[in-house]
């Protein structure tokens, strides 16, 4: 089972939207070498895993996967302020007050660039696509059922998947992505070396064989604060009621060959994550005096049977 702790992964820079910044960050999420792509695969190797001997490797698998799944709800998050452009929510006096009133257009930034369904369909919110909006499917996942075949496969997977970050952020200046960007080119480093290391104690010399790419990352000063903190080289655990081994796999020097050392930690603390206002040009509103008032009035109800006995929602 997974438990969910209301806490982004990393912090979001905060700035001002960017509907083609948001479009791009697409392709990181719903592409084919996106989080999305890296968080199925991962875990369906860790669901479909055979052998009790090989629980380190399993360890791993199942740490990375879950830590993708955060970064799913991360680079969402991200598109979803990066769509977030109605004006009058960006402080713009000369708005009038409701949407519509004379003549008012409040989505026209939906018309100015990137992809329309995010305000169309998505009501501002990111979408399970890539940048073109073609959909996310689970034709993407790769599980051969072998272990290093899966490993090779989920190397190359990083690899790409960080190569084509590195492109995003030469794409865009803004704060918003970027620092949402920088972060996933340092963590997809740190499961590169993962998976690195894994084929390495499987006695695989992957380093003739799949050459990772130098993409000289360490020139974006987001990125290099990362660095410097030593991201790249740290491996997550979010098993809380067992023993993890994925430490018997990830250790030793970094193949990276930056110097490091390699370790296992607990999943980070995270950055605090805010519920985003109501949207009434998207109609959808939140709720309004009418239904909090039935929510409270729920609230409020005994929930007891006639005969005495806890209701549906009782124990």
């Amino acid at each position: 089972m997974f438990f969910h702790v209301q806490r982004l992964i990393n912090e979001i820079v905060p700035d001002e939207p960017d509907p083609a910044a948001a479009n791009a960050l697409q392709e990181g999420l719903g592409g084919q070498f996106g989080e999305m792509r890296t968080m199925m695969q991962y875990l369906f190797q860790s669901f479909n895993f055979r052998g009790p001997t090989g629980k380190p490797f399993r360890d791993l698998l199942y740490g990375v996967g879950t830590e993708e799944i955060g970064h799913v709800e991360l680079i969402a998050t991200t598109i979803a302020r990066l769509v977030d452009g109605s004006p009058r929510y960006q402080g713009n006096p000369t708005h009038l007050d409701e949407p519509g009133e004379g003549g008012a257009t409040p989505l026209s930034v939906a018309l100015g660039g990137g992809n329309i369904h995010h305000w169309l369909v998505g009501a501002q919110g990111a979408l399970p696509v890539d940048a073109q909006g073609d959909p996310w499917t689970g034709k993407y996942v790769y599980d051969s059922g072998n272990l290093p075949l899966n490993l090779l496969y989920n190397l190359m997977l990083e690899s790409t998947g960080r190569l084509q970050k590195c492109r995003l952020y030469e794409m865009t200046a803004n704060k918003t992505a970027r620092s949402t960007i920088a972060y996933l080119i340092v963590r997809d480093q740190a499961h590169e070396n993962a998976y690195a290391k894994a084929l390495e104690a499987l006695g695989v010399e992957w380093n003739k064989l799949l050459p990772i790419p130098k993409t000289s990352a360490e020139r974006f000063p987001e990125v290099k604060t990362l660095l410097d903190q030593g991201l790249q080289s740290k491996q997550y655990t979010f098993n809380i009621d067992q023993l993890n081994e994925a430490a018997k796999v990830f250790n030793g020097p970094s193949p990276s060959k930056d110097g490091t050392e390699l370790s296992t930690e607990q999943a980070p603390e995270g950055a605090p994550m805010e519920i985003a206002v109501e949207r009434p040009e998207e109609f959808g509103p939140g709720l309004d005096s009418e239904l909090m008032e039935l929510v409270q009035a729920t609230a409020d109800m005994e929930m007891f049977t006639p005969a005495g006995q806890y209701g549906p929602t009782g124990s």
